[in-house]
């Protein structure tokens, strides 16, 4: 039940400080009608006046609204306003315990040096009070007082420190939740890189066993059209279950709790597209394509793509203003060679750590065998170029 009530009133802090400053108002109201409207203001109004009087009691009380959010400053306007008070020589009014409740909110809510000179000012603030009676200090008055005004301060210094004590709770709960949650994720990432492991060698094993089922039903395929048969069921079975065993696999690999969205991944024939996109957001490209095209396979033709995306986005953020870049696409017989240039000036820019582009578009490249190389462009701009090997080249990927 209290901690809802603490929750409520966190979110509700202006609320709760009406609710509670309330009671203070209506207590401060009656005390003003048992001494007497009449006389009160009879002698306010002989000290003050009547409006200099009802400004005493506003700047007496309005200012604790703002007690959570500047209670320093709060017990500033309060206690030069009571000093004022003094020295006016209008009598004390219960509105100046007021006084006392902004020496609260600074001893909870501020350092400890804040919390001991709020509270010599409110004990130098008794000594002026219950020393100008005519007969002198009056000692009893002035301990009754202090003690009271030290009850206050106490219970705001064990309030400050219960706070501290709690909120430090709640760090070290968050920390060690988050703690938790990373190693939770490095566990998950530990075993998806053992599960990928098991992936890459369940699909060699089933492919071998492809291949020398296809070999001996090409070799039996006329001897013996029966045993032919049999390989390539053999074949047929062994491929369904290497598919159903990568595709559970893969649906391992990708479940970290966000829904996937499946599209289509792009390809060289999106290319124009991206080129055209990249020109609308300012930034003049040309696209160049030498060579006999061939028909790439979609992994390839999706590592082009993302090399191609990567690469002019960096000149977008990097190159500069009056920046332009070039795209070259030259097909060889056994090799492709993509070049992408620019003329801007992000081989003046640091490197920053924890850039994963580069790195990104080397794994792509050495999965197919190929290579990346990223540098500077001498006399100004900055140049990617990568090689993927096509065609029977293309056959020997890094396993």
């Amino acid at each position: 039940m209290f901690g809802r009530l603490r929750a409520w009133s966190g979110r509700h802090p202006r609320i709760t400080d009406a609710l509670w400053l309330t009671p203070f108002l209506l207590v401060s109201l009656l005390n003003v009608w048992t001494v007497g409207v009449v006389d009160l203001v009879a002698w306010g109004a002989a000290k003050l006046g009547v409006w200099g009087f009802a400004g005493l009691s506003l700047l007496l009380f309005v200012p604790l609204f703002w007690l959570r959010e500047r209670p320093v400053v709060v017990f500033a306007v309060i206690s030069l306003t009571s000093f004022v008070q003094w020295l006016a020589g209008v009598p004390t009014l219960f509105f100046n315990v007021s006084v006392l409740v902004a020496m609260y909110g600074v001893a909870s809510r501020r350092p400890l040096r804040w919390a001991v000179g709020a509270g010599l000012v409110v004990e130098l603030g008794l000594f002026l009070v219950f020393g100008r009676v005519p007969q002198g200090l009056d000692l009893r008055a002035f301990a009754t007082a202090s003690a009271f005004a030290i009850a206050i301060w106490t219970a705001g210094i064990y309030a400050n420190t219960r706070r501290r004590y709690l909120e430090g709770l709640e760090e070290r709960a968050e920390r060690a939740e988050r703690e938790r949650d990373q190693q939770a994720r490095l566990a998950a990432a530990a075993e998806r890189a053992r599960i990928a492991r098991e992936l890459h060698d369940v699909v060699a094993h089933n492919v071998s066993v492809i291949i020398v089922q296809a070999d001996g039903a090409g070799y039996a395929i006329d001897s013996d059209p029966e045993q032919a048969r049999r390989a390539m069921q053999a074949v047929s079975a062994t491929g369904r279950r290497a598919l159903a065993e990568m595709r559970r696999m893969v649906g391992v690999l990708r479940a970290d709790g966000v829904q996937e969205e499946y599209a289509p991944q792009p390809s060289l024939s999106q290319l124009d597209g991206l080129v055209a996109q990249v020109r609308e957001s300012g930034l003049p490209v040309e696209l160049r394509v030498s060579g006999v095209s061939r028909e790439l396979p979609e992994g390839e033709q999706l590592t082009v793509y993302r090399i191609v995306q990567e690469a002019l986005t960096n000149t977008l953020k990097h190159g500069g203003p009056d920046s332009r870049a070039t795209v070259e696409m030259e097909y060889g017989v056994r090799e492709l060679l993509l070049r992408v240039t620019d003329d801007g000036r992000g081989a003046a820019t640091p490197e920053r750590e924890g850039g994963h582009g580069l790195v990104g578009m080397r794994e792509r490249v050495a999965l197919f065998g190929g290579s990346v190389e990223a540098r500077p462009v001498p006399g100004g701009g900055f140049q990617v170029v990568a090689r993927l090997p096509i065609g029977d080249a293309g056959t020997g990927r890094a396993a």
